[in-house]
């Protein structure tokens, strides 16, 4: 089991590094980010900066899009972060939230989703693609440079397919052991149909996670994740109904969900996380005591989760890498 973490590009950029450096100190070896340049500062400086100021821990975004920038940039920036960091980065790529949403676009279509993946997927390890007519390469990418994995995040049925068929892993945002089962099996079983391996696929459950005895203390902190999570749920809603297949594990629960500010993305103590119920908190987090976060992690690593992901926005991050590093990654660790 790897572990990772999450990290807001807030200013000032000088913390995200120190956060990055204490992860790595502590047995992290996955450094993310958020791509969202109007609600934060720029992510590629951060990641930049993340990789200079680390060995091993390897780095990417959670997640970024193939429409805010020209793909063939994004292609071009995660090539040159590969040079930069000696083979450390990984992208993890969704359709578009609050970056798109923000800036008046939605996500992308489905099918335009997949078409740029694949040209970013092959344009940034260094091949020759077909793109707008043109053939193009990034001729400068050097031989026996490691490949860039491509991490795409998921919910419904259509992007898990994408998932499956172009990505090498699958990103989950949330922890509950029900719906990332389900998750999983759809992604591989489009993996199949691909013939690719399906347990090539690597699925990394993204989360925050509060180490705190008193349960009514640590769900306060984290309400904000499951009404985040709400806003993919819902568009899939529109598009399938309730049932369509989508666990009900997974839609019930949006019903109470009245509003959403993006003013207010991703933050601790955001207004709509008064709509999230403590059970919904229980189930997508990870909360209580280190065994209760060891005994949730090894479920997860029996349905075939090989990176758990910490969305580090809450209050004690200094504590919960400390935390992890001493009572819960070593629980993981090879012949533990």
């Amino acid at each position: 089991m790897d572990f990772g973490i999450t990290v807001l590009p807030d200013p000032p950029a000088r913390r995200f590094v120190e956060l990055v450096q204490a992860a790595e100190q502590a047995g992290f070896t996955y450094g993310w980010t958020y791509d969202s340049h109007i609600l934060w500062q720029e992510g590629y400086v951060f990641l930049t900066m993340g990789v200079q100021a680390t060995s091993v821990m390897r780095f990417g975004h959670c997640v970024t899009n193939p429409a805010i920038r020209d793909p063939t940039v994004t292609a071009s920036a995660y090539a040159t972060l590969q040079q930069v960091s000696g083979g450390r980065m990984i992208l993890g790529i969704g359709r578009g939230d609050s970056s798109r949403r923000v800036t008046g676009l939605k996500p992308v279509p489905v099918d335009e989703f997949e078409r740029r993946l694949r040209m970013i997927k092959g344009l940034m390890n260094g091949r020759e693609v077909d793109w707008n007519d043109k053939r193009l390469q990034l001729e400068w990418v050097e031989e026996g440079t490691p490949e860039i994995p491509m991490a795409v995040a998921a919910y419904g049925p259509r992007v898990l397919g994408v998932a499956g068929r172009v990505g090498d892993a699958l990103i989950i945002q949330l922890a509950d052991v029900e719906i990332t089962t389900w998750l999983i099996e759809q992604a591989r079983a489009a993996a199949t149909a691909e013939g690719r391996d399906p347990d090539a696929i690597r699925p990394i459950v993204c989360a925050p996670a509060v180490l705190e005895r008193d349960l009514a203390v640590a769900r306060d902190q984290v309400r904000w994740f499951p009404a985040m999570v709400s806003n993919h749920v819902k568009t899939l809603i529109a598009r399938h109904g309730e049932g369509g297949g989508i666990p009900r594990a997974l839609t019930d629960y949006v019903r109470a969900i009245e509003t959403y500010d993006y003013a207010e993305h991703s933050r601790m103590g955001a207004d709509h996380g008064k709509y999230i119920s403590d059970e919904i908190c229980d189930r997508f987090c990870f909360l209580g005591e280190a065994e209760d976060h060891q005994r949730k992690i090894a479920a997860l690593q029996a349905v075939g989760v090989d990176q758990v992901n910490l969305y580090l926005m809450t209050a004690d991050m200094d504590g919960t890498l400390a935390r992890y590093g001493r009572d819960v990654i070593p629980a993981f660790a090879a012949g533990a």
